[in-house]
């Protein structure tokens, strides 16, 4: 990650999930991993910006490369029915306040097959698809 999956900057570590520079890291990816596993992109960048104050993100935006199989804004609003992306309500959903990053310390935060990191699940595959209108189904490979 890094140069190939953006974050806000700064470092990951001595930040605890209520930063939402780090949380909404977190999201981002589980939010791109999902798309890609349902079948709705070959490779998806997932940006999120919030504003103090303000619980729903002010801008979320999607980039598929050219490789999605519905348009970016459509693709965009699909994310946003399935997922909550207010800062509280994704730290629950990927439970980010157990203590877990430890781990983090070596390999990395991503692309890594730890049951902890549950922002690597792809469990939001077939609500995708129905929201992006391809409906259930096989989806392809993450």
């Amino acid at each position: 990650y890094g140069g190939a999956a953006r974050h806000g900057g700064g470092a990951f570590s001595g930040k605890d999930p209520s930063k939402v520079d780090r949380s909404a890291a977190y999201a981002a990816r589980h939010v791109a991993k999902n798309v890609v596993a349902a079948g709705l992109a070959d490779r998806c960048e997932v940006q999120l910006a919030y504003a103090i104050g303000v619980a729903h993100p002010i801008s979320v935006m999607v980039q598929t490369f050219g490789t999605g199989k519905v348009d970016d804004p459509s693709l965009t609003a699909a994310i946003r029915e399935v997922f909550d992306l207010r800062p509280g309500a994704f730290r629950r959903y990927l439970r980010l306040h157990r203590p877990i990053y430890r781990a983090t310390a070596a390999y990395g935060h991503f692309g890594r097959e730890d049951s902890n990191f549950t922002w690597e699940r792809t469990d939001r595959v077939d609500e995708l698809r129905a929201a992006a209108g391809l409906g259930e189904g096989v989806a392809a490979s993450a």
